[in-house]
């Protein structure tokens, strides 16, 4: 997980997500780089649009928090359509 955030640190700051960069980092910060990791962090993120991918996570992120609000304005509504059918049925 530390070497997807430390791929998130060097796209932010406009680096290329290199082997070579990520080791730079590693040692930087006094850790040895595990090259199989390394390696294969980079290959998968060899075609990906990172910049696209985190727009299309912080969607997802939002999409369901805004349903969640949704719902419970519609449960608002249905509790104060209830209670004035309810008053309604007293001078009926």
């Amino acid at each position: 997980m530390e070497l997807i955030y430390l791929a998130l640190l060097l796209h932010k700051l406009g680096k290329s997500v290199t082997e070579e960069n990520i080791k730079k980092v590693l040692s930087a910060v006094g850790v040895q780089a595990d090259e199989a990791k390394v390696k294969v962090l980079v290959a998968s993120l060899k075609d990906v649009d990172i910049d696209k991918e985190l727009e299309s996570a912080s969607l997802m992120t939002v999409a369901p928090q805004a349903t969640i609000e949704e719902k419970k304005e519609e449960k608002k509504e249905e509790k104060v359509s209830e209670a004035a059918e309810g008053l309604a049925s007293l001078f009926a």
